[in-house]
């Protein structure tokens, strides 16, 4: 069984013709729509698919376990989701907002 802990090898995994093939069919299912926006009833559609234009991508396909602890399940379409590069990010905890450390402080 493949390991994706390196940059290197999920670099090589996500440049994959395999991942990129079950990619277009996660988006194709979820037809293009992020599932967190659409749980919350918003939509986020890929402008990329709906322009034909190159522009910049709006929807990440995401492992809902990821691949570094659960690498038999890289390549299993339902263990994918399309999501909006907001709720991906959020879900990752990047650019997270950091408390302002003189919140708490005391004013005088």
């Amino acid at each position: 069984m493949k390991q994706y802990k390196t940059y290197e090898q999920k670099r090589t995994f996500y440049k994959s013709s395999g991942w990129e093939k079950l990619r277009q069919e996660a988006l194709k299912r979820d037809n293009y729509e992020c599932k967190e926006c659409k749980r919350l009833g918003h939509v986020h559609v890929d402008s990329k698919k709906i322009d034909g234009e190159r522009k910049s991508i709006e929807l990440n396909v995401d492992h809902i376990k990821e691949i570094e602890t659960h690498p038999e399940l890289a390549l299993e379409l339902d263990n994918l989701q399309t999501l909006c590069i907001r709720h991906h990010n959020e879900k990752h905890g990047r650019f997270s907002k950091k408390e302002n450390k003189w919140t708490h402080d005391e004013r005088w």
